[in-house]
């Protein structure tokens, strides 16, 4: 008997496993695009934890793999790929009619039943159901909520951080790993590493900032079948019609310049192609179509690839409210005047319908920013280089640190007015 045949029987097995059956749930009733959009999110993460879990299960020797072939550093990529479709794709559609801690239990049960018949190609150590805990639960069970929040619209803000991880793992960090620019890689650039994440940093805002501008303002995702309910043309928008594509582009010839490796060129070429060609036919006859003359008009006034300087004047306008008693407040309030802000209406706090307690930013839609975040979007309407400044202003971990700051010299909470009791 051939020796190769029960390996490459288990590899086959191991593919179609998950394969069969996904292509007949789609067969059986065609996946809607919120399932789609599950699908994808779903698989996406899947497989990017499931590379970092296998590398480190046959380094502490939870498993390992005997594989000639499609093997990619000693992981069978065939075998990869079946498993994140099982813990994907799969149950993204198998949320039809199953709730998500009953399917949880069934995979996990499903994989320690398959798992010892994955022999020879993949060889149980004796702690490796220490493994299966860890990749249920970085894996399996963060999969399942995407495609379960995705599919009832649910968890917008961790959806679009999710897929802002994904983005960069599957479109950056992998093709690097792939062509062997990662591990032990010099950086070329004078200054070293703190320059070239300087230059990463600046490269990678307006992708950030365009992604958190859908979850909040838009209440969609960048994901063409998870898409925003209006359409977006504040934050990075109001200044480029392409913010994330750009940002892929500009990623790679940082990368490029740091690593000097002209392999990532080709990186830059192709994300600039497929926002060119696909995503702009793709994207911009769905826009079209939901949107029309709104869309047609904002295409008019802002460009695809070469950023305004000032934002756009039709974008969404905002108000900013200061507090007419804080002398801290009004000299805020006088150097945003002067500077000439478009689409910014400033007016006392005491005007507002409700007592604020913070500087307080508002758009059409009743979406409210308060404290450092309504200076970050104050900034957003004056020109491009503020407009930097404020999307960096506004991440987590540098706004929570700057509101301390700017509490801690005199701008805390304080009523805008105080309220009558009732008689």
């Amino acid at each position: 008997m051939n020796p190769e045949l029960p390996a490459l029987l288990v590899r086959s097995v191991g593919l179609l496993a998950p394969l069969v059956p996904l292509v007949g749930l789609c067969l059986w009733r065609a996946p809607r695009p919120r399932e789609t959009a599950g699908m994808i999110v779903s698989t996406s993460w899947a497989l990017l934890t499931l590379i970092p879990l296998n590398l480190y299960a046959v380094r502490v020797g939870w498993w390992s793999f005997h594989a000639e072939g499609a093997v990619w550093a000693g992981l069978p990529v065939d075998l990869l790929l079946a498993w994140a479709l099982l813990w994907g794709a799969l149950p993204a559609l198998m949320l039809r009619f199953l709730p998500v801690p009953l399917l949880t239990a069934l995979l996990v049960w499903v994989d320690i039943i398959v798992m010892p018949l994955a022999e020879p190609v993949v060889v149980l150590h004796g702690t490796w159901l220490m493994g299966e805990f860890v990749g249920s639960a970085l894996c399996l069970i963060p999969a399942l909520m995407l495609a379960h929040w995705t599919r009832r619209r649910r968890a917008v803000p961790a959806r679009v951080w999710a897929q802002a991880v994904l983005s960069f793992g599957l479109m950056v960090v992998l093709p690097l790993a792939v062509v062997g620019v990662l591990p032990g890689a010099e950086v070329a650039v004078p200054g070293g590493v703190p320059v070239a994440l300087q230059l990463f940093a600046v490269a990678a805002l307006p992708g950030l900032a365009a992604a958190r501008e859908f979850a909040r303002v838009g209440n969609g995702t960048p994901l063409p079948y998870d898409p925003p309910e209006r359409l977006v043309t504040s934050g990075p928008y109001a200044y480029l019609r392409n913010p994330m594509q750009t940002t892929i582009v500009a990623v790679y010839l940082v990368l490029a310049l740091v690593f000097a490796d002209p392999r990532l060129l080709v990186g830059a070429a192709a994300a600039f192609a497929y926002g060119a060609g696909f995503a702009t036919w793709h994207e911009g006859d769905g826009l079209r179509t939901t949107f029309g003359d709104d869309w047609d008009h904002y295409r008019r006034g802002v460009r695809a690839w070469i950023p305004r300087r000032r934002p756009w004047p039709d974008r969404a306008r905002g108000t900013l409210y200061v507090a007419a008693d804080c002398s801290m407040c009004r000299g805020l309030g006088a150097w945003i005047r002067a500077r000439g802000p478009i689409a910014l209406t400033l007016r006392p706090a005491h005007e507002h319908p409700e007592v604020l307690h913070r500087l307080t930013y508002e758009n059409p839609d009743g979406v409210r920013w308060s404290g450092v975040s309504a200076l970050a979007r104050a900034l957003d309407h004056l020109n491009l280089g503020w407009a930097f400044l404020g999307w960096a202003l506004d991440l987590p971990v540098l706004r929570h640190f700057a509101q301390l700051c700017a509490d801690a010299f005199g701008a805390g909470p304080r009523p805008s007015r105080v309220l009558e009791p009732a008689p």
